[in-house]
């Protein structure tokens, strides 16, 4: 992004201004002994706050999804050439929206998944799927993630599966092993991704 884009994007008329009613000692700290905190949030479900106010602008959620990143710790950072700072996550950034089937069934098959930021990432060896079983859900099953791309440490930025493509995966699932336990799974690229909890 250049200098000019970045001040495009920085305009007051792009992002709504604070709300008046919230105390300024409510803000985050930026104080130079601590890292800046940006006034973003990413909500579960994908939408992006400005100080409160959901951002709207495609072109501009994109362009700021490209620049986010991840330390080793597991905070989330929006770095751009103009300035950098930690921001929150309720879950994770990035939701997969749509699932899209490509080749034939079984063990080849690719399965590739839009995002809310209409990047296309089909899951295999280098975005692998996985779920998290104890992290709640109305469903009371493993919640599946993919993995987007990697952080500066062990932690990566990952996409959540929306809970109607999750039912979409579900109805391609075909018994599989998990090492050497039994489980219900899909096979994407040669690699097989669990979907129940392997017993």
């Amino acid at each position: 992004m250049s200098d000019h884009q970045f001040r495009q994007a920085a305009r007051p008329d792009v992002f709504a201004a604070p709300d008046p009613l919230v105390p300024p000692s409510s803000f985050p700290d930026c104080s130079s002994t601590s890292p800046r905190k940006l006034p973003f949030l990413i909500q579960r479900d994908g939408t992006w706050l400005y100080r409160g106010s959901a951002v709207k602008r495609k072109a501009m959620l994109c362009m700021f999804s490209s620049m986010l990143t991840r330390d080793p710790e597991g905070i989330y950072w929006l770095k751009t050439p103009m300035e950098q700072g930690i921001i929150q996550v309720e879950d994770v950034p990035f939701v997969a929206v749509e699932l899209d089937f490509r080749g034939t069934c079984g063990r080849q098959q690719n399965l590739c998944f839009r995002t809310n930021m209409d990047e296309l990432i089909c899951i295999g060896p280098e975005h692998p799927l996985s779920c998290d079983w104890d992290r709640p859900s109305e469903e009371c099953a493993g919640v599946p993630y993919i993995h987007m791309r990697d952080g500066e440490g062990a932690f990566p930025i990952q996409a959540r599966v929306t809970r109607a493509v999750h039912y979409e995966l579900a109805a391609l699932a075909v018994p599989g092993h998990v090492k050497g336990k039994p489980c219900l799974g899909v096979w994407s690229q040669d690699c097989f991704f669990p979907l129940s909890r392997p017993v």
